[in-house]
């Protein structure tokens, strides 16, 4: 998942979280020149000698410094877990429409907003 600070989150289903997976995504989603913040996990060294400035947080020493920190995404991942909690347990052949409507859900958090949006895609449907 990636979460753009006071924007969106785009999520993705990938096979694997090798640093060519991870860095062909954030090269696709992420502007040149932009602070990329991630945690400690190895396959983010690449972010390192790339064009983004690369900041990372040691989550087994702290979990903010300042700016530096993941806590949105973070948030967001505890939102979805919450919300496909309830069903205890999601089909492997679905888990990407289910992820899909949390990242929905999360970057259109007004329910009005929302029904909205559903109404005019049902509309579409209809006619």
């Amino acid at each position: 998942g990636l979460l753009k600070r006071g924007g969106k989150v785009y999520v993705k289903i990938i096979n694997n979280t090798t640093s060519t997976t991870l860095f062909g995504i954030i090269k696709e989603k992420v502007q040149p020149d932009s602070i990329v913040y991630t945690d400690s996990y190895r396959s983010y060294n690449i972010l390192d000698v790339s064009e983004f400035k690369h900041f990372r947080i040691n989550h087994d020493e702290k979990f903010a410094e300042e700016k530096n920190h993941i806590n949105g995404i973070e948030n967001f991942w505890n939102q979805a877990k919450r919300h496909l909690r309830k069903f205890n347990g999601i089909p492997k052949e679905h888990f990407h429409l289910f992820i899909k409507e949390c990242q929905f859900r999360f970057n259109n958090k007004d329910i009005e907003k929302q029904l909205e949006i559903i109404y005019n895609l049902a509309k579409k449907e209809l006619f």
